[in-house]
């Protein structure tokens, strides 16, 4: 299955749109994970902990669309959007949907 940000793919023809897809994973980080983030970021220096968590949850976003498109019938999916939010302050969640457009391309 190919995934990409661009509207096309360069040498293919796309034969068939299947239809605009979405993903989305929201995770929770838990009070250790925010509190040795928090000490890290007083210190200086990037949050190991939470880059893992942005890639994981990116990867089961992408999985989705994947997933999806392959029940549509589809081998590609294109202008794939991939977008970050913060579900509240207080509660710790993380939400990373994305989206593209399931076709067929050859």
């Amino acid at each position: 299955m190919l995934l990409t940000t661009t509207p096309s793919v360069e040498g293919k023809r796309i034969t068939r749109y299947c239809g605009v897809i979405a993903g989305e994973a929201i995770l929770g980080a838990n009070l250790f994970k925010d509190m040795f983030a928090g000490i890290r970021d007083l210190v200086g220096g990037r949050s190991g902990t939470y880059e893992k968590e942005l890639q994981r949850a990116r990867k089961i976003a992408l999985e989705e669309l994947e997933e999806q498109a392959r029940d549509m019938g589809a081998n590609a999916v294109i202008g794939i959007d991939i977008d970050y939010e913060i579900m509240g302050k207080e509660n710790g969640m993380l939400m990373v949907s994305a989206s593209g457009t399931a076709v067929i391309i050859e």
